[in-house]
């Protein structure tokens, strides 16, 4: 079946998401992390109310849940589950200023609010293949947010769409909206139980007609160091100065395995924030590898830096812990690849060659899959994410809705 999606409706939701600032904070054990994703959440909660969505509700800890009713007459057709993150990345703000950029023409795309943050087809990644879409970017001070609310903007197009035609058919669809990916706590409050569905697909992918079932395992790495404090007036001999400490434990950690110097299938040790003071002070890393034995050897590599301070200072105290993040789904979903073989068939239906990589990088799905909902990972066409230059084409994301339609057709079909 053809499927004509409303483009118009599809960027004018995107760009109502955008605005809205939901970056996540690790800082903050709240569930969501912060009051912002609310805000989100609530609106989409009105958002599927008002399309006609049933079982509409939005749990305390803030997952917005939903339900497409089947259309199919067949008894046992598998409840297909659709995910989107609401929250964006921790480094920059979150409130766009959506640009439109209709039908570009590959000049330089300069963000005016930072002319020095500029897109052009020679420095950014696949621009030249949008040459004549509609492409969306933020002003330049902020993400834009594709990340992932292109994901949500798509399954709302979609959910709006087969509301709309019930001569589509289709067994029952589950809508899930969920906080807090960007910090790896996505699903940690999501109660699989009442979420009642069979398989799950992560709307969060980037390259067109991409289909992901491989992401890092991901562990997270903090280490506390405990100096001696002193006026520094009386300091000699005494002070230990925890600053210090920790400046010679980020220049010990090999630079061969950071992520400025890896790719394709290696994995990384990745310092991301150092606080504190001459006394106490706190460095939080994160770990990444495709397989466990290489996150274990990460592990090492960061314990034999610490063992090596603790000889050289033992008057400092260091503590190292490694909370567990999330795992390659791989290891689940190549058991059972019916999953991601129906994304591709819908891909295909879409008029778009599939295709598969590993992702550097996780998603909600790693850790669904892990706990018994097959997950793979489908495309909405995101770019250059966490980064001022991140930008979206809008006939992506319109094949990305295309190929959700097509996807639940094909669960329908094959039960």
């Amino acid at each position: 079946m053809n499927h004509l999606i409303d483009a118009a409706d599809l960027l004018e939701r995107f760009c109502r998401y955008v605005r809205l600032d939901t970056r996540s904070d690790a800082h903050f054990a709240t569930c969501p992390s912060t009051p912002g994703q609310w805000d989100l959440l609530r609106l989409l909660e009105t958002e599927l109310r008002e399309l006609g969505a049933a079982e509409v509700r939005l749990t305390a800890d803030g997952y917005v849940l939903a339900t497409v009713p089947a259309t199919s007459l067949k008894p046992r057709v598998p409840r297909v589950a659709w995910f989107g993150h609401v929250d964006t990345a921790t480094e920059l703000p979150g409130d766009a200023k959506p640009m439109v950029h209709r039908r570009y023409d590959g000049r330089p795309i300069v963000l005016p609010d930072d002319p020095s943050q500029q897109l052009t087809v020679d420095a950014t990644p696949h621009l030249r293949e949008k040459i004549g879409h509609d492409v969306v970017t933020a002003s330049g001070t902020t993400l834009l947010g594709a990340d992932d609310k292109s994901g949500v903007a798509v399954v709302m197009s979609a959910v709006r769409h087969l509301l709309r035609h019930p001569e589509i058919p289709h067994g029952v669809l589950r809508i899930c909206f969920n906080p807090d990916e960007e910090i790896a706590r996505g699903m940690t409050r999501l109660d699989l139980g009442e979420l009642a569905a069979d398989v799950g697909y992560t709307l969060d992918g980037e390259d067109l007609g991409e289909i992901d079932f491989e992401t890092f395992s991901a562990d997270a790495a903090v280490l506390e160091i405990r100096g001696v404090s002193i006026h520094p007036g009386w300091a000699k001999d005494v002070m230990v100065n925890a600053l210090r400490l920790a400046g010679s434990f980020l220049a010990a950690l090999p630079t061969e395995i950071s992520p400025e110097r890896t790719a394709g299938r290696d994995g990384f040790i990745h310092p991301v924030e150092v606080g504190g003071n001459a006394e106490r002070c706190t460095v939080r890393m994160i770990l990444r590898d495709f397989e466990l034995a290489g996150l274990a050897a990460k592990r090492v590599i960061v314990e034999q830096v610490v063992a090596g301070l603790r000889t050289s200072e033992p008057r400092a105290v260091f503590t190292l812990t490694f909370p567990e993040q999330y795992r390659n789904m791989r290891y689940w979903l190549e058991k059972d690849m019916r999953p991601v073989e129906l994304a591709r068939e819908a891909v295909r239906r879409a008029g778009l060659t599939p295709l598969s990589t590993a992702i550097r990088g996780g998603t909600d799905g790693s850790n669904l899959t892990a706990r018994g909902l097959p997950c793979p990972n489908i495309f909405c066409g995101m770019r250059e994410v966490h980064s001022q230059r991140e930008w979206v084409s809008l006939q992506d994301m319109a094949k990305s809705v295309e190929t959700l339609l097509h996807l639940a057709e094909l669960w329908h079909e094959r039960a």
